[in-house]
């Protein structure tokens, strides 16, 4: 029997861990059927032998800056960085403004952004006393904790006032993410004039210390640790049981040789020794997945006084781009570059995305390895100002397609803001 399908792709996909010629049925944005011949469809689209037909991928940590602070970013813009940088599905981080700690807050959010996105989406919430976590898991793929200070009063350093709300957080079956650097040993009041202060005010000392109060509640919540910016907090998270996100800013600059404040960001680039060593553990495939903690500014922003600028790097338009290079130039294994940014996150968050199988939405990432590019911030899509990887090697989608429509071709943004809420 032929199947009704929309569309049939046919070309070298990832499948099952390796690259094969496939055929995808294509129906109602799901992937209905995958085989070397799958018959029927109302359009066939055949990719030959050039392409490199990957899973969508997904980025679990980004700030859109969308509503309060759409200057710096706002959700087209945001998701449209995303969909040209192979990223399907992105996870949008609360501390907006104002911050998501209500359930009013979270739906006015979902009503502001709804119908302007060009990759699906999450809305996180943060963790506070107060918050309803009961009511507002229902809205949302995970929460965020802050265990350092960020943009808002959504502190969350007091075992007390977290204890509870762990309780909580573990009757929803939700995923929390944490920013894992403890405040009490951040030093806020030094002033900083170049990354090297930054690293000095914030320790590798408040990350480990903020994994031994995190741990008395490895067995009961779904903890996930972003940023994670040393070997040895990889390998203790590791041992608890959690989850691990890195950057590319934290496995490629160093507070030596990136002083500016294009490269502050929170928790800090380290030195180049804890640099190498992060890459290493990296490469050895000990990280859960990939999250750019895309986080926006304006150049004017990012060139005032050091101790005054905001912290925060922009990457997801680059970060997947940056890694298919690493591939083609054999540095990594295409299996690592999928596990961690599109199988991984996907399993994680629970989203039925991020493999070529039966059942999972249609979204795919399709390269030509050949043609190389350097970054250059003026073909970006996103509001941000600077990119402190202008200039390196990278290997940008040829074809996005999500939900079985296609978002990009040949290397252009040309779909519509189809981009829907993974949780309604």
């Amino acid at each position: 029997m032929i199947l009704d399908y929309d569309k049939v792709l046919c070309g070298r996909m990832y499948i099952d861990g390796q690259l094969t010629y496939s055929e995808v049925g294509i129906a109602d944005g799901k992937i209905a059927a995958v085989g070397k011949h799958v018959a029927g469809g109302e359009e066939r689209i055949d990719l030959g032998t050039s392409m490199t037909v990957l899973p969508g991928f997904m980025d679990p940590h980004v700030h859109l800056r969308d509503p309060g602070l759409t200057h710096k970013e706002d959700f087209p813009t945001g998701t449209s960085a995303a969909v040209c940088g192979g990223v399907t599905c992105v996870l949008d981080m609360p501390n907006t403004k104002p911050p998501v700690t209500d359930v009013e807050t979270l739906l006015d959010k979902k009503r502001a952004v709804r119908g302007r996105a060009f990759a699906d989406y999450g809305l996180f919430a943060a963790v506070t006393p107060s918050c309803p976590v009961g009511l507002l898991s229902k809205h949302v793929p995970a929460f965020k904790m802050f265990m350092g200070s960020t943009t808002g009063n959504i502190l969350m350093n007091d075992d007390e006032e977290i204890a509870p709300l762990m309780d909580e957080i573990a009757m929803t079956g939700k995923v929390l993410s944490v920013h894992a650097e403890d405040d009490n040993f951040i030093d806020h009041k030094t002033q900083e004039n170049c990354c090297q202060d930054h690293l000095r005010n914030r320790p590798v000392e408040a990350e480990f210390s903020a994994l031994r109060r995190l741990a008395p509640y490895k067995d009961r919540v779904k903890i996930n640790i972003c940023h994670c910016t040393n070997a040895e907090q990889v390998r203790r998270a590791s041992e608890l049981g959690f989850t691990t996100e890195v950057t590319m800013h934290h496995l490629t600059f160093d507070a030596l040789s990136n002083t500016s404040a294009f490269y502050k960001t929170n928790p800090p680039v380290r030195d180049a020794a804890t640099r190498d060593a992060l890459y290493k553990a990296f490469l050895e495939g000990k990280i859960t997945m990939f999250g750019t903690d895309h986080a926006p500014h304006t150049f004017e922003e990012k060139t005032q006084e050091f101790d005054s600028a905001p912290g925060g790097i922009p990457g997801v338009e680059t970060c997947m781009p940056m890694i298919m290079e690493k591939v083609r130039a054999a540095e990594i294994p295409l299996s690592l570059a999928v596990r961690m940014g599109a199988e991984a996150p996907c399993e994680r968050f629970s989203v039925k995305k991020g493999r070529i199988a039966v059942g999972y939405d249609a979204d795919f990432s399709i390269f030509d390895m050949r043609k190389v590019t350097e970054i250059d911030l003026r073909k970006l899509h996103t509001k941000a100002g600077f990119n402190p990887y202008q200039g390196m090697r990278a290997v940008f989608p040829d074809t996005v397609i999500i939900r079985g429509q296609v978002q990009v071709s040949e290397g252009e943004l040309c779909g519509e803001p189809i981009g829907r809420d993974i949780c309604g």
